[in-house]
């Protein structure tokens, strides 16, 4: 199931840029990123409530607490970058370079989480990074 759920997860990040291109015409990419947040609050929370996680909220611990909002700091940064390169530049460019967090998340993974870093892997890696400069170039 978890494949289902990165194709899908694939399918919306790029209607994300596609939709965002084209609303953001004429708009400030702080407000927009303010109001794309606030449609992804409403959604997260409807899931919870739909799913009944709410029962779960008060049994997280202070290392979890601590780290999901740090998280939720890195994709508000996140977002609000990706909406001002977007407000900038191409779709077909901005996308692939904002792809290199990939790159950079199993780097993170390997030195912070001790996560394997296989052949395959740097294969990878290198293949993702070489294929952002070509398309960007």
């Amino acid at each position: 199931m978890w494949f289902i759920f990165a194709i899908l997860s694939a399918v919306f990040a790029a209607l994300t840029s596609i939709l965002a291109k084209i609303g953001i015409e004429g708009v400030n990419s702080n407000l927009a990123t303010a109001i794309r947040t606030v449609v992804v609050v409403f959604m997260a929370w409807g899931m919870v409530f739909l799913t009944h996680g709410q029962k779960g909220l008060f049994e997280i611990g202070k290392k979890s607490w601590i780290f999901l909002i740090l998280s939720g700091f890195a994709t508000g940064a996140s977002w609000l970058c990706y909406y001002r390169a977007l407000q900038m530049g191409d779709v077909s460019k901005v996308a692939p370079i904002d792809k290199l967090s990939v790159v950079i998340t199993m780097v993170l993974a390997f030195v912070f989480l001790h996560e394997q870093f296989t052949v395959k892997s740097l294969i990878g890696c290198v293949l993702i990074g070489v294929g952002t400069l070509v398309m960007v170039l």
